[in-house]
Formats: C-alpha cells, structure tokens, sequence
C-alpha cells in the first residue's frame, strides 16, 4: 500500500528525480493534509473555504538534489480554478483550470536554506472555466465542490535542455515518436520482458517510426495488456522512461456491412460503466491511488471491458492503471457553461431534443477549446483511452461540428463521440443515446450507435449512504436479486436486441453510488457490492455472444 507522497505523479514522463512537498501545508493560516481538496475529510480543514485561496508551505532542498547546471521544475496535478505561484516573494507561474497539470521554473527564485512556498487561489465556480459536477447547491446529480489544489505538488531537477513532451503514436507494428524539448540527438530504446526488442536515434525534430521486430509484437487488448517500456537518453545528459502498446482503434464494416467500433481491426462490443471518480473520504480523490486499481479490476470482475470517465480527468495513475489491466477509457472533455434543467434534461428525456440556440461567449469558447486541446495532448500516450466525448446532453454545448473537425485533426487515432445523449450535430463518429427509466427499442443508423447512458436503478444500503435521506436514481430496486435481473432485463430487452443493426456499446451508470445519487454497482464507499457478480458476468457474455454473432462473417 502506497500514499500520495511515494507516487511518482507522471508515469508517462518518468525521471529519477522526484521530491513531493505534501507537508506541512497552511491554507488561510490553518492546517491541510494534501493533496486532498479543502472540502474533503481527508484534507482535516477546520477552516472555511471561500473563494479566495492562500496556501503556504516551507521546505528545504536535499543537498545533493540539484547537480550542477541542473534546473529545478516545480509541478502541480491539478488546481481549481485560477493559480498564481510564489517562491520566496517571486512570481513563478499562474494558471487557469482545474483539470490538468502545470509547472514552473523555480531556478532563479530558490535560497539556500528553508524556502516559503505560497500558492494564491481564486474558485468562485466561474463557469466560463471547466467544472464538471461541481455545485454550489449540491443535491440530486450535482455535487460538493473542490477548491484549491487537489493532486501531488512536486520538484524534479532536470539539465538545462530536458526532454520536455512525448508524442507516442502507435499502430500493431510500431510506433511514430515526437520528442520535444531536448534540442540535441537522443538514444532510443525499447524493451519488452525485460529484453531489449529495438533501439534507434532520433536526430531531429521530425517524428521517428520505432518498428518492433515480428517475433516481439504483442497487441494490447482488454484481455492482454501488453506494455512496452520505452528509455530515451538525451545528448544533454536527460534520461526518461515512458511506456506504449501497439494497438489502433477505428471505425470500420463488419462482415454484413454495419459499421462498428473496431480494437486492432476487429469489431469490440463496449460493455462499459459510468465512473465519475469521486470517493467518499477525498471527494475528487481516494485515500491511496490503489484505489484506482480496485475500482478497474471490481469492474472487470463484474463483466465491463470500459469505463466512461465522465466529465472529470483524472491524475495519470488513473490512466497508468488502465493501461496495465486492461481497461479501455472513454474520456469526456469537462463542460464549463450554463445548464439548463428544463432544456438539458427534463425534455430531452422525454423525447423533445430541440434545443434552442443558446449563444456562447468568445470567453467561453475559448476557455473549453483550449482546455480540450490541452486534454488531448496530455492523455495521447495512454494506450487505454479509445475515444473522447465533446459535450454531454448538451451541457455548454456549441460549434460542435467544428469542434469535431478541430478536435479529429489533433488525434485521428480515437473515435469522438460529439454530443453524449442528444442534439447530435451532423459530425460524429457515433450516434450516441441515452435511455434512463424505461427499456425502448433502439433504430441504429448507418453510424456504429452507442448506449452512452442508461440504467441507473437505485439501491439504499442503509449504513453506506453519504446522507440518510439519500434516494436519487432511475428507478428503485430493493435487494441484490432485484438489481441484478433489472440490469439483465434491460440488456435483454434493449441492448441485445440492437447488436444486429449496429449498436457497438453500453454505459451502465455507475460505478458506484456517488453522494445523493444511490444508483451505483458499489456503495458510495466501496464497501458493498450492490449486484451479484456471477449474475453481471452472465449478462456481459450473453451480450458479447451476440456481438460476435452478429459480427462475424
């Protein structure tokens, strides 16, 4: 069992140099154990949280941290919403955006000796920046909100020209492979078991194709996560580690002509689960990052080869542990934007998906535009990410089709799923359809059609509820039995029925039961699993039995 302090927080941009600064936080002159959000148990702040933010902490460099002409880079996971860092009185970096990571450059501002950290917030849930389910009001499907940094701060030294980005792109031979940053010829090597399986230069700034001898080729699937380690030595002195798999993901016909969702050429029915990431004790994080793990591998036992990843990104070990067990991930950009209840939900769920026009700020535009970019280049090297949703049922949502052409042209190795649920625009890779409180039949087009969201039923635990009266969920079941069958009868009725004519996947929600909603597979807890596992498996493989029926030729 690990803590947040031992986690290296950047598995895909591995160095030796690593020094946490965890302890001995201050927020607005009290204590707070990170990296969890103020609003948190974890956290123990005995404070208000308001919108105005001061963090502080003293720490003193390790004497032989810093070898000669090194530079020191200070890191943070992730901080909501708007950042502005100070090293003894300097101004280092700001930033804006709660989801991805940063750095600065901390060289010229350390001392010798003890050095006063100060981090600045500002979080007045302004939603022109990304917020997922945050919410002032927290009840129903809206949540507590997260304030403040809320993943790993953290030093490395580095030489004064490092490695700064790696762009891995694979397909089932090989790689292509960006390094930037380094400026000088790097050494390549690629090892696979423990045997090194290629080794190359790369001597410019233009990419470099890795191609693994055929003997040692070995394609990531869900049932055989293979994973190569990858060493790059720079000229200047930086090494780094990262890691990739061969595999692609494409859209292609199936043996009848139907278009389907295709993992290394060959159609893959998507038995997916909504995962919105919160715990009960960290809120936006668990208490050990091996939580992570527990949850992928508490889904595979129940049958589910993918997780949605709902409107939330979360720290890499999320991703690092999909990649090795085997878990595929459909990642939703964060909304930022107004949300209509009536508009977004009341009558779309009834059948009525006309949305009016709702203009967007350039503000905002630009704000959700740049966070989804920067999303993309932050998450490409993860082999178990296999698509991307743009906008969720409608939240925030505009331009969608140029979005999806902007968005396309930066990966064009995943699928994009433009708008989850409704007001689907005339570019998508799929046509994506949620149904909650009834079981309907579904009319596939000529696109692979995904279930993005269904279910949802209801199951009190009494004694694992965030709050007693907690109740919210898609209709209401009393005991595992119950819950079990209801899932199966929805898979029999409405799922299976569709393969056939093209439906390539399903989102059942959720993992786990999350504050006032009680509609997960797990209490909010973790503690009770509300299905009967052999009873989920059943109903997973009656539904890839039909898949592959339908599918092959």
């Amino acid at each position: 069992m690990s803590s947040w302090h031992d986690l290296y927080p950047r598995p895909q941009l591995r160095r030796d140099s690593f020094l946490p600064l965890l302890d001995g936080w201050t927020l607005n002159g009290k204590p707070i154990c990170l990296p969890y959000p103020p609003q948190s148990p974890l956290s123990a702040y005995a404070g208000d949280v308001g919108d105005t933010m001061t963090y502080e902490t003293v720490f003193t460099l390790p004497a032989d941290f810093v070898p000669a002409g090194y530079r020191v880079l200070l890191h943070f996971g992730a901080v909501d919403q708007i950042a502005e860092v100070f090293l003894n009185g300097r101004p280092i970096v700001r930033h804006e955006g709660g989801y991805l990571p940063f750095f600065g450059d901390v060289t010229r501002a350390l001392a010798v000796g003890e050095n006063h950290l100060t981090v600045c917030v500002i979080d007045m849930l302004d939603r022109d920046y990304p917020y997922g389910k945050q919410s002032k009001k927290r009840g129903g499907m809206w949540y507590t909100p997260v304030s403040g940094i809320w993943q790993t701060v953290w030093l490395e030294a580095v030489p004064e020209r490092s490695i700064s980005t790696l762009c891995i792109t694979p397909d089932m031979t090989g790689i292509e492979l960006q390094i930037s940053g380094q400026q000088g010829d790097c050494e390549v090597e690629v090892i696979s078991g423990g045997v090194v399986v290629a080794r190359g230069e790369y001597r410019d700034t233009s990419a470099m194709h890795i191609a693994i001898p055929e003997e040692h080729r070995h394609l990531w699937t869900p049932e055989t996560p293979h994973l190569y380690d990858l060493t790059i030595r720079a000229a200047s002195g930086d090494v780094v580690h990262s890691y990739f798999a061969l595999r692609t993901v494409e859209i292609k016909p199936d043996a009848h002509g139907k278009q389907r969702i295709c993992l290394n050429g060959q159609p893959i029915f998507l038995n997916g689960v909504l995962d919105q990431g919160y715990f009960m004790e960290g809120i936006y994080l668990p208490k050990e990052p091996e939580e992570y793990e527990r949850d992928i591998l508490r889904m595979k036992q129940l049958g589910f080869n993918m997780l949605r990843k709902h409107i939330k990104v979360e720290p890499e070990v999320f991703y690092h542990a999909c990649d090795r067990l085997g878990m595929l991930v459909l990642q939703d950009m964060v909304n930022n934007g107004p949300y209509s209840f009536l508009l977004d939900t009341a009558l779309p769920t009834i059948g009525l998906k006309r949305r009016p026009h709702l203009p967007a700020s350039k503000r905002r535009k630009d704000i959700f535009t740049r966070h989804a970019e920067d999303t993309l280049a932050h998450l490409h090297n993860h082999p178990c990410i296999i698509g991307y949703t743009i906008f969720n049922e409608g939240w925030g949502q505009f331009d969608a089709d140029h979005l999806y052409e902007q968005f396309r042209r930066l990966d064009p190795t995943r699928f994009f799923d433009t708008a989850s649920g409704w007001f689907t625009p005339k570019k998508t890779d799929v046509d994506s359809v949620h149904v909650y409180f009834r079981n309907k039949r579904l009319h596939p087009g000529k696109r692979p059609m995904l279930l993005s969201e269904c279910g949802g039923y209801a199951r009190p635990i009494s004694g694992h509820l965030f709050q007693p009266d907690a109740k919210y969920g898609y209709g209401k079941t009393d005991t595992e039995e119950q819950l079990t069958a209801a899932i199966a009868r929805m898979y029999a009725e409405m799922v299976n029925p569709a393969i056939a004519d093209g439906l390539c996947g399903v989102v059942y929600t959720q993992l786990s039961d999350v504050e006032d909603e009680i509609n997960g597979l797990y209490t909010y807890d973790r503690q009770v699993c509300k299905v009967g596992a052999e009873g989920m498996r059943e109903t997973m493989q009656k539904a890839q039995v039909v898949f592959t029926q339908a599918t092959k030729g």
